[in-house]
């Protein structure tokens, strides 16, 4: 067992991928039988303990290297229970000793090409180019810039190559114009929703363009999965490119985990010459959630801040990873997953913060059952000054039955109240599950829309393969955007004007009734006791 690392054992080291010589071993095996008992070192050539509080984040099974995923936990790592959750370790150990500001910084993947090899030798080198003494004098200054400065000199060099250059700074898009209409409806201030459409698991694409054409006059754009669950399913960018031919703007979803470095980049390339242009990165779940026989379940080539610094520099500076000049870069709106509620609130907005500099524009969270949970995790952004610089959509989810109720109570990153799954339990017991989860999903978001303008600026519905209910929800929440209205009425009129035609050719009077009155919905909700009122308040729609 480590002796520093709160890690439960002491992982084999890599190994290097090409032949070494009898000094270069030598060296590897002192450097790994010092810092893998004290830190639980794997020897991954890339070393970044100087950031981590001395904990080495290669112990998390998925290999991050910027921070925990979406599903962090106090108790222990959800893809292997027999451990912490390493990075929750890291962020507890950095805050009790108030250098959790180091966590800031974007770190890099890993050159695997140094992985197995020792990083000792870079030090050295790094010592001797400053000066040995002048080191020694910097290292025990009484400044603590002079200190911090000196511990740079040495090890920035070797956490930070030239091809990458992470810091902690916020940057700003390279551009002025919205390149989406969902960024447009964003920077004008409305309150915006987005969905959820369900991937088929087949190369038929008739249900999923029903289910485009069902909810895309409700919404703004529509989420495309990236195999969820680690389960696989018809890609994102297909489903996107589905979503253009039938005129709805996408949202296109990365995941890390199955995805290198050169990969990402192509994809991006390809989608946005296909014409999308919002796109989400994620790390993505573990395979440890998908169906046996599993893939590999550690390290991501990539973790989603990675992603997100990797897309921004392609777009707002014209640059691959590796250097080369994109003559004509693609455009695209940026945006990545938050967790309200994993671990701790503290820990997840510093995760937050880091996203948004490394390149996130917008938030689509997690799902949300709780709202005063939601409002401690706002809080905490506010203290980090990130509300400014983030458009937040909150999750919200359906819940269809008692048995998703639970099942949802057990996924990592979701809090479910015990209040909820009571709820669920009496109405599942009158046969009435489904009609009380639309009424619980109607509640909250009536309790979100209170946010909008302070952090919140719109929800984002993930249905479940529920995809019908999305219009109702839309309806009785008083969320029909303006478009919907304005071709309802225009549609009204039309068949009003056609029935007078009729009237005056047949040479009778039609009895005329209310047509299509976009403000009734058919249903009621107990969140909401102006119901009508807000139905016809154009203003504050999607």
């Amino acid at each position: 067992m480590p002796g520093l690392t709160p890690g439960r054992r002491w992982q084999p080291a890599y190994s290097p991928f090409k032949k070494e010589n009898f000094g270069d071993r030598a060296l590897q095996v002192l450097e790994y039988s010092v810092k893998g008992p004290l830190f639980g070192c794997r020897m991954c050539g890339n070393c970044l303990l100087q950031e981590t509080a001395l904990i080495c984040p290669m112990e998390c099974p998925k290999g991050l290297r910027n921070g925990p995923c979406g599903g962090s936990t106090s108790e222990y790592c959800y893809v292997d229970k027999t451990r912490p959750c390493i990075w929750y370790k890291i962020y507890e150990r950095s805050f009790q000793f108030g250098r959790q500001e180091l966590l800031l910084e974007v770190l890099p993947p890993l050159d695997w090409e140094k992985v197995g090899q020792d990083t000792w030798r870079d030090i050295f080198r790094n010592v001797a180019k400053i000066g040995v003494g002048k080191t020694i004098g910097g290292v025990l200054s009484r400044s603590a810039e002079v200190r911090k400065e000196a511990w740079d000199g040495i090890f920035r060099p070797v956490r930070q190559p030239n091809w990458w250059q992470g810091d902690a700074k916020y940057h700003a898009p390279a551009y002025t114009e919205p390149i989406s209409e969902l960024e447009r409806k964003l920077v004008a201030g409305e309150f915006v929703v987005t969905s959820e459409v369900t991937p088929p698991l087949s190369s038929s694409t008739d249900k999923l363009i029903q289910n485009i054409e069902k909810v895309k006059p409700y919404v703004t754009a529509l989420n495309f999965t990236d195999n969820a669950s680690a389960t696989p399913r018809m890609t994102s960018w297909a489903c996107s490119t589905v979503a253009l031919d039938y005129e709805a703007e996408p949202v296109l979803q990365i995941s890390a985990r199955n995805r290198s470095r050169s990969n990402l980049q192509s994809e991006v390339i390809g989608a946005t010459a296909l014409g999308v242009r919002n796109i989400l990165c994620v790390t993505g779940d573990s395979a440890k959630l998908s169906p046996s026989p599993r893939e590999k379940m550690e390290i991501n080539d990539l973790d989603a801040i990675q992603m997100l610094w990797i897309l921004r520099r392609m777009r707002d500076e014209g640059k691959y990873l590796d250097g080369r000049e994109i003559k004509i870069p693609p455009k695209f709106f940026l945006g990545a997953a938050a967790s309200p509620f994993s671990s701790n609130p503290k820990f997840q907005a510093l995760r937050e913060q880091k996203k948004v500099n490394a390149g996130a524009q917008f938030f689509q969270t997690n799902l949300v059952f709780d709202i005063n949970g939601m409002e401690e995790w706002l809080n905490e952004l506010a203290k980090r000054n990130v509300l400014d610089k983030v458009y937040i959509l909150i999750g919200i989810a359906p819940i269809k039955s008692l048995k998703m109720a639970l099942m949802l109570s057990e996924v990592p990153g979701v809090y479910m109240p015990e209040r909820i799954i009571q709820r669920m339990d009496v109405a599942n017991t009158a046969g009435k599950a489904q009609e009380e989860g639309i009424q619980i999903a109607l509640e909250l978001i009536c309790q979100i829309k209170k946010y909008h303008g302070q952090g919140i600026h719109g929800i984002h519905l993930m249905p479940v393969a529920w995809d019908d209910v999305v219009p109702r929800i839309i309806k009785e929440a008083g969320l029909l955007p303006k478009s919907f209205l304005i071709a309802q009425v225009t549609q009204n009129n039309l068949t009003n004007a056609a029935d007078r035609q009729g009237s005056r050719r047949g040479g009778h009077r039609l009895d005329y009734r209310r047509r299509g009155n976009p403000c009734h919905t058919g249903g009621t909700s107990r969140c909401s006791g102006n119901h009508h009122r807000a139905l016809c308040q154009v203003g504050n729609t999607n």
